[in-house]
């Protein structure tokens, strides 16, 4: 007899709980924010709101499922199984956070706050969290499949994004290296480079497009292909600016060469997760064979 289904609910800390961890206590968060004009009590009504939403959800796992909550910052370091159930309770960019770490499982994202979250990802109200949860686990369930953005260094190590990886310096200079896609091969120094996907085509990609009129259509969040930019690059007598943007479809990819000593390689704004590239060393990004189940 196989195991019950586990409910395991993402969240993250709030404004407050990082507040409360700077300063130490609520008073001296109080104080901090009142010398600058500002209020503590708005941060803490949020965090309570919260708070809650968290506890209707936790409320509505079956009782004789297994279940788990886990903070952003201990994904990593979580080991998610086959039979789990992944329940999103936050922004939309925390469902990204959590696909890098999964292999098929369904995830339900809750959207705590409408009228501040977009709920690209996260779709659902609190309420509905149970059936949704009990959909998912008897494979009754709409759902879509996002394609993800892999990027793997020539060391074996690779990074996989629902969003975006970025390739640059770990400071602000910036990055020297060499970009290949099917159109040639061109060394560049930039602000560095972004591979992305349709997901990833209603965050940083968007504005990068909307930043420059870039004429690249970029791919709906199913479509098998990627979108890529190069950000600020600076053209010199060693370095060009002719490949700047372009797509990749899924048997194609993109690969940079540093010519820096240390560029980082992140996915989805989760830098402490970043790799690392010396100088001469590759990474090769395409589509990759992972993909995020979304319930509908």
């Amino acid at each position: 007899m196989g195991l019950e289904p586990r409910a395991v609910i993402v969240h993250r800390r709030t404004e407050y709980d990082e507040l409360i961890a700077h300063h130490g206590t609520a008073g001296q968060a109080e104080f901090f924010l009142r010398q600058r004009g500002l209020d503590l009590a708005a941060a803490a009504a949020r965090h309570a709101a919260y708070g809650a939403v968290l506890a209707r959800v936790s409320a509505q796992v079956p009782t004789s499922w297994r279940r788990a909550m886990v903070e952003r910052a201990d994904l990593g370091r979580f080991l998610f199984a086959p039979e789990d159930v992944v329940v999103v309770v936050g922004q939309d960019g925390l469902v990204a956070n959590v696909a890098r770490c999964l292999d098929g499982q369904p995830v339900v994202g809750v959207n705590p706050d409408p009228s501040t979250n977009p709920g690209v990802l996260v779709r659902h109200e609190p309420g509905a969290a149970g059936s949704l949860m009990r959909a998912a686990a008897a494979d009754r369930i709409d759902a879509e499949e996002r394609t993800m953005v892999e990027a793997a260094l020539d060391d074996g190590s690779v990074l996989t994004a629902l969003n975006e990886v970025f390739v640059g310096h770990a400071s602000h200079q910036s990055a020297r290296y060499a970009v290949q896609v099917t159109e040639g091969v061109e060394r560049q120094s930039s602000s560095g480079l972004l591979v992305g996907t349709g997901t990833g085509a209603t965050g940083w990609l968007r504005s990068v497009v909307q930043e420059r009129l870039a004429p690249v259509p970029l791919p709906a969040p199913e479509d098998a292909a990627l979108a890529w930019f190069v950000r600020e690059a600076w053209p010199s007598p060693a370095t060009g600016t002719s490949l700047t943007q372009g797509l990749i479809a899924r048997d194609e990819s993109i690969t940079l060469t540093s010519f820096s000593e240390d560029l980082v390689v992140f996915g989805d704004g989760m830098e402490s997760d970043a790799l690392h590239l010396a100088w001469g060393q590759r990474m090769t990004a395409r589509v990759s064979p992972s993909r995020l189940l979304l319930v509908r």
